[in-house]
């Protein structure tokens, strides 16, 4: 999945299926990626593992893992993906936002990666949020990608200065995660290699009752295919 271009993106890559995805359209479109990804004290840092291996896989040279500690011990925390809180199992679905949500986080994100794309020369920003199949995290609506490519228009010295219009792409952000799937591969996503977990119980091995989980299980269910990650037998 090589691409030879100079139409450049800033692609945020967790390591999960919605970012691997993403990766694989705007490698479609014809962008030559440069992928972030955040280390930011997650208790699932697998993910970690699961961007670089993603990242190879798709040819991505410009791969940079950004490290942040959002995490009580930072000064920041109040979230069960970075503290000592039980990530929910099992939750009915509509249960509010949920205490997996870390505060600003795709904020953060993003504002580091319009950072990067200033550096670069890049106008387009990719990222994997979904609003239909999600856990009801505010920094996923389409108001909210909105305001913050105003944002990035109004902040940076190359959009004030006129050498481009800064773009969040959001190519997932109003299709069910059964339509993520079948679309990811259509494109040759190899979902073997992604983790979607908020709480893996060991290396590798997905609890399959946190949200993360049941939303991903349902979407391959719905695709009609099985989902290559492994489960932890024992719950």
């Amino acid at each position: 999945m090589s691409a030879q271009t100079d139409k450049r993106a800033v692609c945020l890559l967790s390591g999960g299926l919605d970012s691997a995805t993403t990766l694989a359209i705007a490698r479609r479109q014809g962008f030559a990626c440069c992928a972030i990804s955040f280390d930011y004290g997650q208790r699932h840092r697998f993910e970690i593992s699961a961007a670089r291996r993603v990242a190879e896989a798709m040819g991505v040279s410009d791969h940079r893992i950004v490290r942040l500690d959002l995490s009580a011990s930072g000064g920041f925390g109040r979230s069960a993906l970075t503290d000592a809180i039980d990530v929910p199992k099992d939750r009915p679905d509509g249960g509010g936002i949920p205490v997996t949500y870390v505060p600003a986080r795709n904020t953060i994100f993003l504002s580091i990666a319009l950072a990067r794309a200033e550096v670069v020369g890049a106008f387009d920003i990719f990222l994997g949020v979904n609003a239909i199949d999600y856990s009801g995290y505010p920094d996923c609506r389409p108001e909210f990608i909105e305001a913050f490519e105003r944002l990035a228009n109004l902040a940076t010295a190359s959009a004030v200065e006129g050498k481009g219009a800064y773009r969040i792409r959001t190519p997932l952000i109003h299709m069910t995660k059964a339509e993520i799937i079948r679309t990811g591969l259509e494109l040759g996503v190899d979902y073997s290699l992604t983790h979607s977990c908020y709480d893996p119980p060991a290396e590798g091995v997905s609890c399959g009752h946190c949200d993360s989980c049941r939303l991903r299980l349902a979407g391959f269910a719905a695709a009609g295919t099985k989902d290559p990650a492994r489960y932890d037998s024992s719950q």
